[in-house]
């Protein structure tokens, strides 16, 4: 893995960890982004949460970071129809329309990104 995906990589998991741990210090705050039709609104918060934990730490080990980079872009697959919606909605639950606007990019980009780094991670991985 060059350089720069390195990086990435790196970053991608602490954001994946930073905003797992976010899910439990401040969960009503995403309370907005579970579809009302889903029952256990809290649990599918503390879960998402802690998947986003697992799979961010998943990738700081060699062993493990094909099952994160996976983990990760299932999860950001999982939540693009959230945020597609939030488009159109007459109330975006991230706050704004130009907020859930600029959001809808960079759910694709990290799509595009996880998708690399198993990329990445795939032809390297240990024998």
């Amino acid at each position: 893995m060059n350089k720069f995906w390195l990086i990435i990589k790196v970053v991608l998991a602490i954001f994946l960890i930073f905003g797992g741990v976010i899910h439990f210090i401040s969960p009503n705050n995403y309370i907005p982004f579970v579809p009302s039709f889903l029952p256990f609104t809290l649990a599918i918060i503390y879960l998402s949460g802690f998947f986003e934990i697992l799979f961010g730490l998943a990738l700081f080990f060699k062993k493990l970071e094909i099952i994160g980079a996976w983990g990760i872009l299932i999860l950001m697959l999982l939540f693009l129809p959230i945020h597609v919606w939030d488009v159109f909605s007459e109330t975006p639950a991230i706050g704004s329309h130009d907020a859930a606007l600029i959001r809808l990019p960079i759910q694709f980009l990290l799509i595009f990104i996880s998708w690399k780094v198993k990329n990445n991670a795939s032809q390297h991985k240990l024998i």
